[in-house]
């Protein structure tokens, strides 16, 4: 195929007749359908190691309060979530909170806000730690004077 031939079907101008060239059928052959791709069988797949570990944090950020629900299964599974609400209407975004405040009573959990319309849901056996400092010390790494 002449170079104007390849510029023109990949352009999408003519149809490209030499399809075959860009698939491998034998290297398909070897591999069964419902099996993923691991270089070494002792590397577990990271979404499967933090479930098993209880180390999950969901992040939602509804558009309306239908949304709601999503973060009501994540939150009864015991997962962490960040709430996002930037991107609603204020309306909306009240009947989320008292949604999660319902959620947060009926489950034991605990509610913080991190940041303007952005919460923190916790489940009851979560534990929040605060990245305050302790106290700062003359002289130490950051000291420019």
């Amino acid at each position: 195929m002449g170079s104007v031939r390849k510029a023109s079907a990949w352009l999408g101008l003519v149809d490209d007749n030499d399809d075959e060239r860009y698939y491998d059928d034998d290297y398909a052959e070897g591999q069964e359908s419902g099996d993923a791709w691991v270089t070494d069988p002792r590397v577990k797949v990271a979404s499967e190691s933090a479930h098993d570990k209880g180390r999950r944090i969901g992040t939602v950020t509804p558009d309306s309060f239908r949304d709601a629900r999503q973060i009501g299964e994540l939150f009864r599974d015991g997962v962490p979530v960040i709430m996002n609400l930037t991107s609603m209407e204020p309306a909306d975004a009240k009947r989320v909170v008292d949604f999660a405040a319902g959620l947060i009573f009926g489950l034991r959990g605990s509610i913080e806000r991190v940041s303007t319309r952005v919460f923190l849901l916790t489940p009851a056996d979560t534990e929040i730690i605060s990245g305050e400092p302790a106290g700062r010390q003359s002289g130490g790494f950051f000291n420019q004077s």
